[in-house]
């Protein structure tokens, strides 16, 4: 039966992404898709272009008592304007990827009685997700442990890997570039959505210090915040290594196709991607992200061999080189590394969470005032 669904995300890419690739798995399947998030997620580059969407007010706790005043006025006056959505749309559920901006269609969900999930895409479970755990009625994981969920909830909690959108997923199906040992070696620099200061100040410097036969192979990706790019652009020049830079990249799944090594921050799209395409990484935790979830993040791959994880203090020009020739010079340990990635991938995270969400019983929607009872959401509804 086609149902309605509401999607429930936080302006970043790291809840954008998945929330995207559940919306394209759900409308494949016939049902009808709504997104509520702020103004940042709704004009998301790429990722919602035929769905319907909502921005609903949703303060950020900070700031001290006024701040939490104002937030949790704007969270209630979300909630309001999730319930008039719901009066029309009539959600069979509804779906929180995490971020403020996911709680107010969550807490109309609660006082309509409508079946909830929240899926985590960290190996912390972030925030707002902790708010809602006791409430919702399942939870979704992206890791086999995800720190800060309670024993409490393991009966509701359901590991599904993280979703990854359809472009991504396909090089699964490819081999990994060939690599010769006199061939282009190419680079892929990301700090994901909104970019990393670190990978502009130190890359470019770490990858001159290559022995000079394997620099001139290099062939850089780098994408930059807008008011690094100029400089990191120089840099690039003045080494002489061949580089494109872009503060967003549109085409990131082909990018990753041709990539040989990625140098990126450990966010958990990020993750998701290497591990859907097989690509073997350094990586380097952003150290101020929530609960240091970063680096839990990083350490499944790590751990299987498929990535280094270099933490910022110690992410230095030296060490990068290091770190480039132990695994740039032996091209059968590169695609080695590779596999080992892949081995971390989940590509059924998409698949598996649309079937968890259908899973929900159908609610009971409230109706406008003067109607005696509610009454089931049906078929189309």
């Amino acid at each position: 039966m086609s149902r309605h669904f509401v999607l429930a995300a936080g302006g970043t890419g790291g809840h954008m992404v998945p929330a995207a690739a559940l919306a394209a798995e759900l409308t494949r399947r016939g049902h009808r898709v709504a997104l509520v998030s702020d103004a940042r997620g709704v004009r998301f580059p790429g990722l919602f272009k035929d769905i319907q969407t909502h921005v609903l007010p949703a303060g950020r706790f900070a700031g001290g008592p006024i701040g939490w005043a104002k937030a949790t006025r704007e969270m209630w006056r979300g909630r309001a304007m999730a319930r008039e959505l719901y009066r029309t749309f009539r959600p069979a559920a509804v779906i929180g990827f995490g971020g403020y901006p996911a709680m107010p269609a969550l807490l109309a969900a609660f006082a309509d009685k409508i079946p909830t999930a929240i899926h985590e895409q960290n190996a912390v479970l972030g925030r707002v997700n902790r708010l809602v755990a006791g409430k919702v009625d399942a939870i979704a994981t992206s890791y086999d442990k995800t720190e800060r969920l309670a024993a409490k909830h393991a009966a509701k909690t359901h590991l599904i890997g993280n979703p990854v959108r359809d472009a991504v997923l396909t090089l699964r199906t490819k081999a990994y570039p060939l690599l010769e040992e006199d061939g282009i070696f190419r680079v892929l620099v990301t700090g994901g959505s909104q970019g990393a200061s670190i990978l502009s100040d130190v890359v470019p410097d770490g990858l001159a210090m290559l022995p000079v036969t394997f620099r001139r192979r290099l062939q850089v990706t780098h994408q930059a915040r807008v008011e690094d790019i100029d400089a990191v652009r120089a840099k690039y020049a003045e080494h002489q290594i061949p580089a494109e830079l872009a503060t967003y990249l549109p085409d990131l799944p082909e990018q990753l196709a041709w990539a040989h090594l990625v140098i990126a921050r450990a966010g958990a799209s990020t993750l998701a991607e290497l591990t859907a395409a097989g690509r073997p990484a350094i990586l380097v935790p952003l150290p101020s992200a929530t609960d240091d979830h970063q680096t839990a993040n990083a350490r499944e791959i790590t751990l299987a061999g498929g990535a280094r994880t270099i933490a910022q203090k110690d992410f230095t020009a030296v060490e990068l080189a290091k770190q480039m020739q132990k695994l740039g010079l032996d091209p059968a340990a590169l695609q080695n590394a590779a596999g080992r990635a892949r081995s971390c991938g989940r590509p059924d995270a998409a698949s598996d969470l649309a079937d968890l969400v259908e899973s929900l019983d159908a609610p009971r929607v409230k109706l406008p005032v003067g109607r005696a009872k509610p009454v089931l959401a049906g078929a189309g509804a």
